[in-house]
């Protein structure tokens, strides 16, 4: 019969068995990502990316901002997203190639006074 933990299944919402990481969209999250020293996925109605992107106004940063809700193929790009970070959840902020986190997270590194040092 088996034990119940054997028995369990993680839910489809968090697992994607066909993500292919080498698909187009894999490609432009991974070329966006290297090419620019700020990239913010986002959607423009979401409060958590106006909050991370206002970070990066207030220490006069130009984050490259890609915003999901305006792209045909926005979907699969946060389903890349997804498997890179853990989240599908947006904004998914990266600095020099690196997952730094979410709304909350970069602002939490402004006011830590952490989030100026990258661009010092």
């Amino acid at each position: 019969m088996g034990s119940v933990v054997s028995q369990l299944q993680t839910p489809a919402l968090y697992m994607n068995m066909n993500m292919n990481m080498n698909s187009p969209q894999a490609q432009f999250v991974r070329e966006t990502i290297s090419a620019h020293k700020v990239v913010i996925f986002s959607k423009s109605f979401c409060p958590y990316c106006s909050m991370a992107k206002e970070q990066f106004r207030k220490v006069n940063v130009n984050a490259t901002v890609i915003e999901l809700d305006q792209r045909d193929d926005g979907n699969e790009i946060q389903e890349v997203l997804g498997e890179m970070t853990g989240a599908r959840t947006v904004p998914r902020c990266f600095i020099d190639g690196k997952f730094v986190g979410g709304g909350t997270d970069v602002k939490r590194l402004y006011d830590q006074g952490l989030l100026q040092k990258y661009f010092q």
